[in-house]
């Protein structure tokens, strides 16, 4: 393959990512201000970590139809009553991308009982208690970019107060969002206002009132915010809406359009030119030891090295139907995954990516770049990619029936798994598992190892799916210190509270996996109980009085083969330790489902989700003072990305 074919490729990576901001807009995922209830802690930590996932799910939905919504979840001082408006001028998709980004951070404030966060596209509060007529509360504030100053601000001012008082009036009147824009001698000034959707028009005009004359009093910044419990206000010289989601324009929002558009113009033909130069001069390039695409992208070099990675986005889209809603499979990390039949009659998987245009660059290359360096019978395989279309996509290899949670939690008991078959996923995951973090030269962490994650072919043996959040690092070095992204319930507390990322993480996801094969529960989505899950608490104490095989699933809970269901269930106790150095390494964990019921072997000395300091973690001790991940460690994670399905 010559080298014009990687100048296309990459010209149309870049070209991508300026008309992809340009028409679709941005999600607006910047945080303005996060607030958490420092002075008051949840009665029961557990508890309000149940809820939150379950009203969070329910938000999701309604956020993701409509832009807006409310949920509640439990009773009493634990119950957990959740808000979510995306701004007028966010699409459907960036109006998902921002709300998973709130998703994402709202965490950090548990385990306190009430915490909101503004980012410029969205907003999000929960509190245990219901606080949706709320207008005014004491966080309330307005955020002054002063690193830039008007040097007019007597006329700016004047322009500020103008617009601000035009877009709020028209939000009252306009179902609580507008914006505009006004001129001072200088340049324009751009404003923006919204109401959450559950205010009336009393509340609305009382709440937007407020924030306008708060926001005035940030001039002569350039910029500035306006915080409130009921409504949001935002002013600054630079158009920051998303003009094709607005009713309003100006000739400056044409202009910025042209702009873009004559940019991607000249870089396009910037890169024709160079790869008419390159084909002309094949020579250069092949003799070369740096060639541009090696430059600019390493892993876009990686991942076209073979022609056969490379597929057409219309073929794709055609395979798929037109990524038709019937041909769904599920939906990882950052994408929605769809059955396709290309034209040789081959079914594959193709993941359509969700395009932050903040990170999905990163996000891409992330998931091309390790999964086409593994090869093991248990992961699943990367065919290849498109880049030349509106979106990028991934395109795996087919699993007919689909994941595993469609079979273990399957609520019509239609699907069932025997014994011997769940045996064997548990033992196929393991090995894959053991794979990735011993036998290659960079280890490779998944981070989110759920059954959801787990496809079954047509033998029903798994593959590990779904690289988005993988991360690997080499063999000297013991761990890594990153922010917290994976699935509330299957991450190790160490990595929660501390960022603190080795291969244990994935082998305490591993234990609450084990447990639900083994249960036919979800010991993962919630800490409780809520909706018949399990928690791993109530697994460890059926353990320690002798009574755990009340818990395996009557179906495959046959006296044959219970000696070995219940040294399955050790094994998954032994890997959700709450201290990561008492759990096995995954090699140790493959030996022991290959022996015969060694019960010296599976050594449990502590039940999951005790307190650990990391003190502790250095020197290998487990903390035994509470039942629950310690309030202030919790509050110093830096990020925590829930996948909830």
């Amino acid at each position: 393959m010559d080298s014009s074919f990687y100048l296309g490729t990459l010209a149309a990576v870049l070209i991508h990512m300026i008309l992809w901001k340009a028409s679709l807009g941005d999600p607006q995922t910047t945080v303005v201000r996060q607030f958490c209830n420092n002075n008051s802690v949840a009665v029961s930590p557990t508890v309000l970590a149940e809820n939150f996932v379950s009203a969070m799910d329910n938000l999701s939905s309604q956020v993701d139809q409509n832009g807006f919504g409310t949920a509640v979840a439990g009773t009493g001082p634990n119950s957990f009553y959740s808000l979510s408006q995306c701004f007028g001028d966010l699409d459907s998709v960036d109006c998902q991308l921002c709300f998973s980004e709130i998703r994402s951070l709202l965490p950090k404030c548990y385990p306190y009982t009430g915490g909101s966060i503004f980012l410029d596209g969205c907003f999000g509060r929960y509190e245990n208690y219901s606080f949706f007529d709320e207008i005014f509360d004491s966080d309330d504030t307005n955020v002054c970019s002063y690193s830039k100053n008007s040097s007019n601000p007597s006329s700016f001012s004047k322009a500020v107060t103008v617009v601000v008082s035009n877009v709020t009036s028209e939000a009252i009147k306009k179902q609580g969002f507008a914006v505009g824009s006004a001129s001072d001698s200088e340049s324009p000034v751009y404003a923006l206002a919204q109401c959450w959707e559950n205010l009336n028009k009393t509340l609305c005009r009382s709440c937007l009132r407020a924030a306008a004359s708060s926001i005035v009093l940030c001039t002569p910044a350039t910029e500035g915010h306006a915080l409130y419990a009921g409504c949001y206000v935002r002013y600054s010289t630079e158009l920051f809406w998303n003009v094709n989601q607005t009713s309003s324009s100006s000739s400056g929002n044409h202009t910025k359009k042209i702009i873009w558009i004559i940019l991607g113009v000249l870089l396009g033909g910037f890169l024709l030119l160079v790869g008419i130069i390159a084909w002309r001069k094949r020579g250069y390039w092949s003799k070369s030891n740096v060639s541009l695409r090696d430059m600019c992208r390493p892993e876009l070099s990686a991942a076209f090295s073979q022609s056969n990675l490379n597929f057409r986005y219309k073929e794709l889209r055609k395979a798929t139907n037109n990524f038709n809603l019937s041909n769904k499979l599920g939906q990882g990390s950052y994408g929605t995954v769809f059955k396709a039949v290309l034209s040789n009659g081959k079914e594959v998987a193709v993941k359509r990516l969700f395009l932050n245009t903040r990170q999905w660059v990163d996000q891409f290359f992330n998931e091309v770049g390790l999964i086409n360096q593994v090869r093991h019978k248990n992961l699943v395989k990367l065919l290849g990619c498109s880049v030349d279309g509106p979106e990028s996509l991934l395109v795996y290899e087919y699993c007919s029936n689909k994941s595993l949670d469609l079979f273990i939690f399957d609520e019509n008991h239609d699907k069932r798994l025997v014994w011997q078959q769940r045996l064997d996923i548990i033992q196929g995951v393991a090995e894959g598992l053991s794979y990735l973090h011993e036998e290659l030269e960079t280890r490779i962490i998944h981070r989110d190892i759920k059954a959801s994650n787990i496809l079954l072919d047509e033998k029903f043996m798994p593959k590990i799916t779904d690289f988005g959040l993988a991360r690997s690092f080499a063999v000297d070095k013991t761990h890594l210190s990153t922010g917290i992204a994976g699935t509330l319930g299957y991450m190790a507390p160490e990595y929660v509270v501390y960022g603190h990322l080795t291969e244990k993480a994935d082998v305490f996801s591993y234990g609450v996996l084990v447990l639900e094969i083994v249960t036919g529960k979800r010991c993962g989505s919630g800490i409780g109980t809520h909706g018949g899950n399990l928690s791993l608490a109530k697994i460890w104490d059926h353990y320690k009085t002798g009574m755990v095989e009340k818990l395996i699933e009557e179906c495959i809970c046959k006296e044959s083969v219970k000696a070995d269901i219940l040294h399955i269930m050790r094994i998954g106790l032994f890997c959700v330790q709450a201290n990561p150095h008492y759990r096995p390494t995954m090699a140790k964990v493959v030996e022991l489902l290959r022996s015969s019921r060694n019960e010296e072997e599976v050594v449990l000395t502590d039940p999951p989700f005790l307190d650990v300091a990391m003190e502790d973690i250095e020197e290998g001790e487990a903390s035994f003072l509470l039942p629950s991940i310690s309030a202030p460690a919790l509050s110093q994670s830096s990020e925590c990305q829930i996948n909830a399905r």
